[in-house]
């Protein structure tokens, strides 16, 4: 099996605040004293230059801890009049490493078709940032059987237009829609079943890539739940949502992960 680095990534949304920053690499100053596990920011793109500033200001203190920073969203466009928008070169100018692409509400709620996703997905890794791909499916999709389903088309239209190894780089995240940010979480049974079906996907095209992409799992992540959720083998970590914003919740995650 391969050794793969656990990540905790915090998605803000639209929440957070410079001082919330502060606090956390206040507390990851003593806290993250290894590397065994990556911790990824993602706050508002307004933040990011208060997070970048705080990257630089704490290297010394961090001792070897994998701090880096993320943006929540970019667009497929590298530049032109897109009022409002963020290019993947600027988030790249900006300090950050990694990009959320695909997320659940940016489907829902921004009418993100799965063919926007593939070219985000693409102009992040173009402008080498490391996207991380959120895929899940909904209450009545889950209800209907067509897990597979639903996760198979939206790993397969990335695949399709941007070929199997540009997973090389790449980090994917199994939101289920139905636990996202309503306080449910998949069962550690059920986060693994959906992990081990999406590595098993990949590893049909590339045994090299299902065995070494990292898979999180996001949906109401907690300290109370995530040792369990994180002990699941085919489970790299989470990409958490509301306890990102609670620097104590956060950190205790950050710990949980490094141990799983």
């Amino acid at each position: 099996m391969a050794l793969r680095r656990p990540m905790v990534a915090g998605n803000w949304k639209m929440n957070g605040s410079a001082p919330l920053a502060q606090e956390l690499f206040t507390k990851f100053a003593t806290k993250l004293q290894n590397d065994s596990a990556e911790v990824v920011l993602c706050p508002p793109s307004i933040y990011l230059e208060s997070v970048r500033q705080l990257l630089e200001a704490n290297k010394q203190t961090l001792d070897g801890a994998l701090v880096r920073m993320g943006a929540q969203n970019l667009s497929q466009h590298d530049f032109g009049a897109y009022t409002g928008e963020i290019s993947g070169k600027m988030l790249k100018d900006s300090g950050c490493r990694y990009v959320i692409i695909g997320h659940s509400e940016r489907r829902r709620m921004y009418g993100e078709t799965s063919n926007i996703v593939a070219e985000k997905f693409a102009a992040a890794q173009k402008h080498g940032l490391t996207p991380i791909l959120c895929v899940g499916e909904s209450g009545p999709a889950r209800e209907a059987r067509r897990t597979f389903e639903v996760i198979a088309e939206e790993l397969d239209i990335v695949i399709e237009k941007n070929g199997t190894m540009a997973f090389d780089n790449a980090i994917i995240a199994y939101e289920p829609l139905w636990a996202v940010g309503t306080g449910k979480s998949a069962t550690p049974e059920q986060a693994q079943e959906v992990h081990a079906f999406i590595r098993n996907r990949l590893s049909e095209v590339s045994p090299f890539i299902g065995e070494n992409i990292r898979i999180l799992y996001g949906g109401s992540v907690t300290p109370s739940n995530a040792a369990d959720i994180f002990a699941q083998p085919d489970v790299d970590g989470g990409l958490i949502g509301g306890a990102s914003l609670n620097s104590s919740e956060f950190l205790s995650l950050c710990s949980i992960a490094m141990s799983a």
